[in-house]
């Protein structure tokens, strides 16, 4: 199921909730290598694994570059997704990254 955020005014007051989306990102870390994942908010979970507190696998391999994003909608449809991407050839990933499709 997707989340929703309440957007506050400047009272504080809570206006109209918005529906975040799943995505799905790629990015390239300093050694070149591909690393996938799933966020709902890709920029703040870029900026986690530069921070190193993404993922184990980025740790130490930053800078982190964000290649490529697709909104996936559900949580579900974007591990379905990753898993998919994760599931091809490093070739392919290249190709997905530098055409924007598989």
């Amino acid at each position: 199921m997707a989340r929703y955020d309440a957007r506050r005014d400047q009272a504080g007051r809570i206006g109209q909730r918005t529906l975040r989306q799943w995505s799905l990102y790629i990015v390239r870390c300093a050694d070149a290598t591909l690393y996938t994942g799933i966020a709902l908010d890709v920029e703040d979970r870029v900026r986690k694994h530069n921070l190193g507190q993404g993922a184990k696998y980025t740790r130490g391999r930053g800078p982190i570059e964000l290649v490529y994003t697709e909104q996936v909608g559900s949580r579900s449809a974007a591990s379905r997704r990753e898993a998919e991407i994760k599931r091809l050839p490093a070739a392919r990933k290249r190709a997905l990254v530098r055409n924007g499709a598989v």
